[in-house]
């Protein structure tokens, strides 16, 4: 559907008081719309004719509602189906909506709701068409077998729907995300979609090389500019040219290092290691983190004007707890890829592996997810992927909020302390607090052994002795000296 078109609609419904109320409504907001008394002519019409919304009743003459939708997945489709339904057949609605309904519409309905939800079906069309575009032109972008982002998650999609926007034109994005989120992913996507797909995308992980080696990496250096400078190297700005340069995990920059980067996006010219002289660089920055850079600029670790100068648009990976909808399809997604060189042929998986896939928490999201099922497909014995295959994913799901629970203790503590005026030990007060319990946990555990006890937290023995007795601990009674 074209901007200049009229959206189309479908109306479905044996009561023709619901059809003349729904095509008063629906006209009167200028669509053009198609009725039907059943079912049966209903479905005729889907697959003969291209309607972007469908009000379908859930019990009428001829084909239910329910089974036109089930009839629409095996169909080239792209309707958004409304159920309508009485409130007696609410649970049928519930489940018309698991088979892929947008949403549905309970009798007696007003014309408000009817508005609103014609409304978020052509957002729902508009978005679900923009991602599939998006995604063929990432599909022609990347390498026959390339990665791709799975998922029909709202958060998702929100995040294509910002790559969609983005890609065609030349302006930086900051993608943040936790851990093995998909950011490079996106990274990547963004560059398919773009006017450089046909150029280089180069991808360069700052927190996975030297420090001192970083610069040179970046914007290249000239022979002998430095020991072990044996030959000159272009860096990977110029290498980048006429495409992508990713730069992922920006957060881990260091700051006479960030700086020299601002310069560099500022003046859109670059300089060697050692050279006098700058060059014209062509280059779209796409750069990535999964530190809060507010915050790092806030305690001084990052610089404000380049992280202005980056997210121009920002786009937000919510991890895979957030998500958990995902599970299914990511799942699904990896065992096609892997199954038949792990699992030496197609491989299925059962409610209760998806069950269980759901109801964890995901600390390493997608990429924690990929390698769990790579582990079940080389470890089962079976053609279908069950429950027990999963079984060593163990972890709480309340694990990813440990840590930030324990952080916001601290936080706290720190905050009362301040404002009883008591800052000047303040340091000093919370190290005590959280050094007492972890010693004694540790000793418990070891049942007083310091030699042990000191190799765990990874400390010299003599160290823990000064602490044992700075804290004046209580050793257990078996006791090693």
């Amino acid at each position: 559907m074209t901007k200049n078109e009229q959206p189309r609609i479908l109306v479905a419904d044996d009561e023709a008081s619901i059809r003349f109320v729904l095509r008063e409504a629906l006209e009167a907001k200028g669509y053009s719309v198609t009725e039907h008394a059943d079912g049966t002519n209903a479905l005729e019409a889907l697959e003969a004719e291209v309607f972007d919304i469908a009000f379908l009743d859930i019990r009428m003459p001829g084909y239910s509602g329910i089974e036109i939708l089930e009839r629409l997945q095996t169909l080239p489709v792209e309707t958004s189906v409304v159920i309508i339904t009485a409130q007696s057949t609410f649970e049928s609605a519930v489940e018309a909506m698991k088979l892929g309904a947008l949403d549905y519409l309970s009798k007696p309905f007003t014309l408000a709701e009817v508005e609103a939800l014609t409304e978020k079906a052509l957002r729902s069309r508009a978005l679900e068409l923009e991602v599939r575009a998006l995604r063929r032109e990432v599909g022609r972008g990347l390498s026959p077998g390339g990665e791709r982002m799975v998922g029909r998650s709202a958060a998702l999609l929100e995040a294509f729907k910002t790559v969609g926007k983005v890609a065609g034109r030349n302006v930086p994005v900051l993608v943040t995300g936790e851990s093995g989120t998909g950011k490079e992913l996106i990274a990547r996507a963004i560059h398919a979609a773009s006017t450089r797909a046909e150029g280089p995308f180069i991808p360069v992980n700052a927190a996975a090389i030297p420090r001192d080696l970083l610069e040179s990496e970046l914007f290249g250096h000239e022979k002998g500019s430095f020991t072990g400078a044996t030959e000159a190297r272009p860096g990977r700005f110029r290498e980048a040219s006429g495409g992508t340069l990713f730069l992922d995990e920006i957060g881990d920059m260091s700051l006479d290092l960030q700086a020299k980067l601002l310069r560099v996006l500022q003046s859109g010219e670059v300089t060697s290691v050692g050279g006098r002289t700058t060059e014209d660089i062509d280059v779209r920055i796409v750069a990535a983190t999964n530190r809060d850079l507010d915050h790092a600029v806030q305690d001084g670790s990052f610089r404000e004007d380049l992280l202005y100068r980056l997210r121009v648009v920002p786009v937000v990976l919510p991890p895979l707890r957030e998500r958990i909808d995902d599970v299914r399809s990511l799942a699904e997604h990896f065992i096609s890829r892997y199954a038949n060189d792990l699992a030496n042929g197609p491989c299925g998986t059962s409610e209760s592996a998806i069950e269980q896939l759901e109801a964890y928490s995901w600390p390493g999201n997608v990429r924690e997810l990929e390698n769990a099922i790579r582990r079940a497909l080389v470890l089962s014995t079976g053609g279908v992927l069950t429950a027990d295959d999963f079984d060593f994913l163990t972890e709480s799901p309340d694990a990813p909020t440990l840590a930030a629970a324990l952080e916001d203790i601290v936080s706290q503590e720190a905050k009362s302390l301040l404002g009883d005026g008591d800052a000047e030990e303040l340091y000093r007060s919370i190290i005590d607090r959280v050094e007492r319990p972890l010693l004694e946990t540790v000793l418990e555990h070891t049942r007083g052994n310091q030699i042990r006890a000191a190799a765990l937290l990874g400390i010299n023995r003599n160290t823990l002795r000064k602490k044992i007795s700075d804290l004046a601990l209580d050793l257990p009674s078996r006791s090693t000296p």
